[in-house]
Parts: structure tokens; C-alpha cells; sequence
């Protein structure tokens, strides 16, 4: 496999996989999905997403070439078992390389922030305002139950 290929999301259900899972973030001609994929290799994967609204066929694979030699040195920088989609919006033919490549960079780098985040958040373990463990909120009962009600 060639070195772009191993890096390559491939499936229908990799790319529904990393934008239901992930987060994102956008800027104004692309949108960028994050998430980590533990089932999958250990390298990162990205896939591009690139409408018919965008152009025709020539304009959405010039796109997709300067989408993925903005993030092909980037790639290092993503953590292991991660997957990127990157969408492209109407109106990103006419950005020049630099403005697109300042956009990608950015949103690329807020979705790592954001997902370093909610991956912090979850490592933490639930707890209430008085530092005690959370009992579950306000649907479960005295022993911690979950009593399908809520209590009005």
C-alpha cells in the first residue's frame, strides 16, 4: 500500500462512524469531523466529503488535491486510531491555497482541542456539586434505581 492509502477512510460506515461520533468544527468554505475509531488501524484516516454543489468533477478533485496536501504533513500531529472528515462548502474553489489551508488548519486544530476535551470530561468520574458521586440525576430513586420517571 502506497503511503496515502494506509491513511484512507474507505467505507459508507467509517465516515458515518467519525461524523455521529466525533466533533466538529468549521470555518467558512469547510467543516471538519474528528474522532477516534479504536477498531481501526493505529494510523490515522481521513476522507473527504465533496458535493456536487461544490462543481463539477473537475473542480471537486482539484479541491480534494489541495485539501490533502494541506493535511498530509498534519497528519503526524493527529492522535492514534483517529479519523478525520473533512467537508468542503460551496464557494471553496475560488479560496486561494493559503486562505484555504489557514481554515483547514484551524478548524482541524479546534477539533483536536475539542475532542482532547470531552475526552477529559469523560476520564473524570461523575460528581455532584457537595463532591460526592453522582447517584444518576434526577431519574433514579433513594437506592439509585432508575425508576423510568421523572419527578415533577
Amino acid at each position: 500500500m502506497s503511503t496515502w492509502s494506509r491513511h484512507r477512510l474507505r467505507t459508507g460506515d467509517e465516515f458515518r462512524a467519525v461524523t455521529r461520533r466525533g466533533v466538529r468544527s468549521a470555518r467558512s468554505h469547510v467543516v471538519v469531523h474528528l474522532a477516534l475509531l479504536p477498531e481501526g488501524p493505529e494510523a490515522p484516516r481521513v476522507g473527504f466529503v465533496v458535493s456536487k454543489k461544490v462543481g463539477n468533477a473537475v473542480v471537486r478533485n482539484r479541491v480534494t488535491r489541495r485539501m490533502r496536501e494541506i493535511i498530509r504533513p498534519r497528519l503526524t500531529a493527529l492522535p492514534a486510531c483517529s479519523a478525520v472528515v473533512v467537508r468542503a462548502l460551496p464557494g471553496i474553489d475560488s479560496q486561494p491555497f493559503a486562505q484555504l489551508e489557514t481554515d483547514l488548519a484551524g478548524a482541524l486544530d479546534s477539533a483536536a482541542r475539542k475532542l482532547e476535551r470531552r475526552n477529559e470530561e469523560r476520564a473524570r468520574p461523575a460528581t455532584s456539586t457537595a463532591g460526592e458521586p453522582s447517584t444518576g440525576g434526577p431519574l433514579t430513586d433513594e437506592v439509585g434505581a432508575s425508576t423510568g420517571k421523572s419527578e415533577r
